[in-house]
């Protein structure tokens, strides 16, 4: 008989993540006969835990094609991450028993690295503890850090804002610049550059935006950093400078740490562009201006790409396609096969080879002074961003899917953390 499954978004979301839901959800519809009831987790592995799950077959194929417009997660996310079998017993035994009484035969977990590690996590209990069940994790994260996939549904699109807006900055900041010297826009990031290094699409000649990119990869050198935007206004007039969230000094720290944990247990980050303004106004005297991107880099489905777009419905396809087949704990990745032109293909890789595993940026992807990127990096990134996915358009604005829907009943007793 077909069994049931399971799909959950988690950690942030991207302006794309919902493309893979409608994947998972239309091609779940095509094999009717293996697959029966597709359910939701509400906020993520929550969802399975506190037994809040959504019945996707309440929605129309438009809803769910709509949904491929719709920024945000259509279900809900959370960061929760998973302890060891062996920690926490508890929580494992809990999905077992919401697994068995809604008869899912299928896992599909759409996320970063601590999501790929609790896909993982999940085909490991379901072995030890006899539960036949097909794990798929679906990548998606907008820090592109996945090893072995070429690169990660999520974050295309937010190259493509950022190389925008930092093009779009630069030009602004250069017609004011007789009065503001520099700008500063904070990107996210916590690890690995990725995002800071797409502003530096923005830059097509000599002296235009950004002079400066700051990585995690490049140690903060203040007395450099400062000599270079002082060079950058004096030959320029202005100065743009693009960094991310998780620079950090030659010992480690973190120059916008807040002292304060997420869920995963890592250090809250944010105000980067706060401490990088001050150091330009206290030390150089410039009068400056800067943005941090947050939210916005990760939901402009209006600015996403196609290369993005199409990427994303094309793992949550395969993921389908994957537990048809009888694989279990894998991930579909991106293999890159040509960058003129980008060609690309879907394969598979095992998730512990991806699990809490992180892709940095490659060295010769950075400039030898630390501040730009190269050209190897330029023809990576290129391509990602291209073409366009636009939403439909009413009354000026995106038509974007907003979902109601209401939880099946549960037939487990409440569960408390």
């Amino acid at each position: 008989m077909a069994k049931n499954a399971f799909y959950a978004q988690s950690g942030g979301v991207t302006s794309v993540i919902n493309v893979s839901a409608a994947a998972v959800i239309e091609t779940a519809r095509q094999y009717a006969g293996q697959i029966g009831t597709v359910y939701a987790g509400y906020r993520g592995i929550l969802g399975a835990l506190e037994e809040n799950l959504i019945d996707t077959a309440q929605f129309s194929p438009e809803q769910i094609t709509a949904l491929k417009h719709t920024p945000g997660g259509a279900f809900g996310s959370c960061r929760y991450k998973l302890k060891g079998l062996d920690e926490n017993r508890k929580e494992y035994e809990r999905l077992i028993e919401v697994f068995k009484a809604h008869d899912i035969g299928y896992f599909f977990y759409n996320g970063g690295n601590d999501s790929q590690d609790t896909a993982n996590k999940v085909a490991q209990l379901s072995e030890a503890m006899g539960y036949p069940l097909q794990c798929i994790g679906i990548p998606k994260t907008i820090d592109n850090d996945l090893p072995i996939t070429d690169c990660c549904p999520g974050f295309g699109s937010v190259a493509k804002y950022i190389a925008t807006s930092t093009l779009e900055c630069g030009l602004d900041v250069k017609a004011m610049s007789i009065s503001t010297k520099v700008f500063i826009i904070e990107v996210m990031g916590r690890h690995t550059g990725w995002i800071a290094a797409a502003a530096g699409l923005a830059r097509q000649a000599d002296g235009q935006a950004p002079h400066i990119i700051l990585f995690p990869e490049v140690p903060f050198d203040e007395a450099k950093f400062l000599a270079e935007t002082q060079r950058c206004v004096e030959q320029h007039g202005y100065c743009v400078i693009a960094v991310s969230e998780g620079t950090k000094t030659a010992d480690g720290k973190f120059i916008a740490e807040s002292g304060l944990k997420d869920a995963f247990g890592h250090s809250q980050l944010g105000g980067a562009a706060t401490v990088i303004s001050e150091l330009v106004k206290s030390k150089l005297g410039y009068k400056n201006h800067y943005a941090i991107a947050d939210y916005m880099q990760r939901s402009a489905r209006h600015l996403s790409s196609k290369t993005d777009f199409d990427q994303a419905y094309a793992v949550g396809k395969a993921a389908v396609e994957f537990a048809i087949a009888g694989k279990t704990a894998m991930m579909p990745v991106i293999i890159r096969t040509s960058n003129a032109p980008y060609e690309w293909h879907i394969e598979e890789a095992p998730l512990n080879k991806i699990a809490n595993v992180e892709k940095m940026m490659p060295p010769e992807f950075i400039s030898e002074d630390g501040f730009h990127i190269t050209e190897a990096a330029r023809e990576y990134l290129a391509p990602l961003t291209y073409g366009e996915a636009y939403p439909p358009y009413k009354n000026g604005l995106p038509s974007y899917e907003h979902l109601r829907f209401e939880l099946i009943d549960k037939q487990c007793a409440p569960f408390k953390r």
